[in-house]
């Protein structure tokens, strides 16, 4: 029964960020007298320092909202799963440090989308594996190479529309996060 209940809530807590994600642009859609997508991040401006906190839950269009749909959701899901814990502060973390680095050296544009946050994901998991080395942790980062190892492709500035500084700010936001909670995990079994 206790199972059950953990998967319930690991389900609860990650479908609450994509139902969000999704009712946001839902809204966006409806609204014909403001487009949210203006609260954006905009690198070095003050207007644009909500951006931080809200470019994640904004989408361009459908196929943006779609794209990040199923890798945001397997990544919560794998970070619900292994790092319960941590899980809430982490992805508070990789928002609010990978958005304060493209707030300071993004280019000039509106950077929206939960591409940084999934970048930021993928980097903790992957970085946590390589930390921590237990088993499942491997194993997990393992699985997320194989899944999403192109991503790393994306922290490339290809295209203009796309914005490569949230993928790599995302990401090392991530790496720092899973490095930080290491040393932190580490010194306190050490005491």
């Amino acid at each position: 029964m206790e199972k059950t209940n953990q998967t319930v809530q690991l389900l609860k807590n990650v479908g609450i960020f994509i139902l969000v994600i999704w009712g946001v642009y839902l809204i966006n859609l409806i609204l014909p007298f403001y487009d949210f997508n203006n609260l954006g991040l905009k690198p070095r401006s003050v207007s644009g320092l909500a951006g931080i906190i809200l470019s994640p839950l904004l989408h361009a269009n459908i196929f943006h909202i779609l794209s990040n749909t199923v890798p945001l959701f397997v990544l919560l899901f794998l970070l619900f799963k292994i790092y319960p814990r941590n899980a809430f502060g982490v992805i508070a973390a990789i928002v609010i440090i990978g958005g304060g680095l493209v707030w300071l050296f993004g280019r000039s544009a509106n950077h929206i989308g939960a591409s940084g946050l999934i970048y930021g994901l993928a980097a903790f998991i992957v970085a946590s594996g390589v930390f921590l080395r237990k088993f499942i942790n491997v194993i997990v980062a393992a699985l997320v190479v194989i899944l999403y190892g192109s991503l790393i492709f994306g922290i490339l500035p290809t295209r203009s529309y796309i914005s490569w500084e949230g993928h790599l700010f995302g990401a090392l936001a991530g790496v720092l996060i899973s490095y930080l909670l290491f040393k932190r995990n580490k010194k306190a079994v050490n005491e």
